[in-house]
């Protein structure tokens, strides 16, 4: 298997799974990959660019530390290797996220406990109210589950806690 920047996080770690650590190491979120559930379920969502870019990290260097961890040749030019596309969100809070979620889902808890948040939103979704709006709190920020929300047409807006910025909130219409 080549690694790349749309390979699979559940394909990587079962071909390579001593690159564990070094994903581990580069996003921290991703931890709960020890946890034989979430990595069949996270893994099979996550690419090794989600992974980059929760971690803060430039998706070539990245992709090329694991193809050097696992006796690859480095991608010398940014064209072999697709860039992601970044989520875009406006900067102004919209005016939907005013007042109370109908929902809250603590979506650390949930990968904390095996289950995966993307499934409990996409639930949700169909018993919001017409003024009704779902929040995500994460210790991270769940880029998959923006793209999903995104590729669905829905509405987002993601932001770090004013009162404790190692925590994220996003909302999902």
């Amino acid at each position: 298997m080549e690694i790349t920047g749309k390979t699979r996080l559940f394909e990587l770690l079962d071909t390579f799974p001593e690159l564990e650590e070094t994903v581990i190491q580069a996003a921290p979120v991703f931890k709960n990959l020890k946890n034989p559930v979430l990595r069949r379920t996270v893994g099979k969502l996550a690419t090794v660019e989600k992974v980059a870019q929760i971690g803060g990290l430039d998706t070539l260097a990245f992709v090329n530390l694991l193809r050097r961890q696992a006796g690859q040749p480095e991608i010398v030019s940014r064209d072999e290797e697709p860039q992601p596309e970044m989520p875009v969100q406006s900067t102004d809070v919209p005016d939907w996220i005013i007042g109370e979620p109908q929902f809250v889902v603590d979506g650390t808890k949930m990968l904390a406990e095996g289950d995966v948040p993307l499934n409990k939103i996409n639930e949700l979704y169909g018993q919001l109210e017409p003024d009704g709006y779902i929040l995500l709190t994460t210790n991270f920020e769940p880029i998959p589950m923006i793209d999903a929300a995104r590729k669905q047409n829905r509405r987002w807006y993601h932001q770090l806690d004013p009162n404790d910025p190692s925590h994220h909130l996003t909302y999902f219409k």
